[in-house]
């Protein structure tokens, strides 16, 4: 069998998703995989560089990476459906039990953190199936619509006209609340439990809370957009459409970041400002999200940017692999059961760990796809994927 060689267009992805990977592995370090836990003892130097970690790594990643691998996600359904279509089928029933099998791969790696975005993805994927035929236009401005967050527009409305009105905790902290006696306990089957009752309950409500599945869907289609206009191919035209989404997201960016910064401080009423804040920094997240993309790609196009960028592809092409792992070996290095070093430490010492463990996954992914054409989970996901097809 001859070999294939991926595309360009796919060769930026896998290294775009490599590094929406690490940048996600990095995050979840410096939280201790969901369980926030401040080292006591430390000296002033490390608490404020500590302090300086946390806010830059949540500057630049928070919010962002995970709606990087989002739109990823639906641009792999518009290429898989695409592969699919030239060969007379339809994908949509077999992307749907694909789906159920990522909430399966989902539920295993909640057991070990109740963080996991997988199961979500799956749930939300099933409403991108029925926009696989529909226009380009008409997925455009639904996903201009959902990118809006109508929902929090209408909480919003709700606080101006009544801008007194008692300000209830969002549910999901009562959960989140509980989480310490099963995440710092020697228990590994009441940590199982915890995480995958309590805590993910409090997950699925903290990303109703936030806008999260609105913004999940629109990822979704935006993907699938760019899969249909080729953009993520190397060409002058598409340098062209990435130069101008740098500078349109870079300004957006800036002035969303700006109105963060001074409006909030501004509002009086809690109720106003919640709902503001939670639509105001998902925008802002988004348009950030734009310039790393962006930034991404037109570095990767570059000569010497495609030599260091390329290290991520291996990454990427076993991202579903190296998520659920990275939630496994988080939860035996930080939580309670395993080595416990939650309580030894802060965001410093996290991000060293971090690092190790992305070079350590980027050397083994490397050898991997040296000899596999498929990462061990993506392997067994695409054949059963494929079970029963003939």
């Amino acid at each position: 069998m001859t070999p294939i060689t991926p595309s360009p267009r796919l060769h930026v992805v896998d290294a775009l998703r490599g590094f929406a990977i690490v940048s996600i592995m990095l995050l979840h370090n410096i939280e201790h995989y969901d369980y926030f836990f401040k080292p006591e003892g430390l000296a002033d130097w490390m608490v404020r560089l500590d302090q300086g970690i946390w806010d830059s790594l949540f500057f630049l990643f928070g919010g962002k990476s995970y709606a990087i691998f989002a739109m990823l996600f639906g641009l792999t359904f518009f290429i898989q459906s695409k592969n699919q279509e030239k060969k007379g089928r339809d994908f949509r029933p077999r992307f749907a039990w694909r789906l159920l099998l990522l909430f399966c791969f989902g539920m295993i790696n909640s057991a070990f953190y109740q963080g996991d975005i997988l199961t979500l993805y799956a749930a939300v994927g099933f409403l991108l199936i029925p926009f696989a035929k529909l226009s380009n236009k008409v997925v455009f401005v639904v996903a201009v619509c959902l990118f809006l967050q109508p929902l929090e527009w209408v909480h919003f409305f709700q606080a101006v006209l009544n801008p007194d009105m008692e300000l209830v905790d969002p549910r999901s902290w009562a959960y989140f609340g509980k989480m310490e006696p099963y995440i710092t306990g020697d228990s590994f089957w009441a940590m199982i439990v915890g995480n995958l009752t309590n805590g993910k309950t409090a997950v699925v409500l903290w990303n109703w809370e936030n806008g999260r599945y609105f913004h999940m869907l629109a990822l979704f289609l935006t993907g699938m957009l760019l899969g249909r206009k080729q953009l993520f191919g190397q060409s002058s035209e598409n340098r062209k459409f990435w130069i101008k989404t740098l500078l349109v997201s870079t300004i957006g960016f800036v002035v969303l970041f700006i109105v963060q910064i001074k409006v909030a401080g501004m509002i009086d009423s809690a109720a106003i400002r919640r709902s503001f804040m939670t639509i105001e920094q998902s925008w802002t997240n988004i348009s950030f999200m734009f310039v790393l993309v962006s930034s991404f790609t037109l570095l990767f196009w570059s000569k010497f940017g495609e030599r260091v960028l390329q290290l991520l592809s291996p990454i990427g092409k076993m991202s579903l692999s190296n998520y659920v792992l990275q939630s496994l070996f988080g939860a035996v290095i930080y939580y309670g059961f395993g080595f416990g070093l939650y309580a030894h430490t802060g965001a410093s010492y996290s991000l060293v760990i971090g690092l190790i463990l992305s070079v350590v996954m980027g050397v083994f992914c490397t050898l991997w796809t040296k000899h596999f054409k498929h990462g061990p989970l993506e392997g067994l996901w695409h054949r059963a994927t494929w079970i029963g097809a003939k």
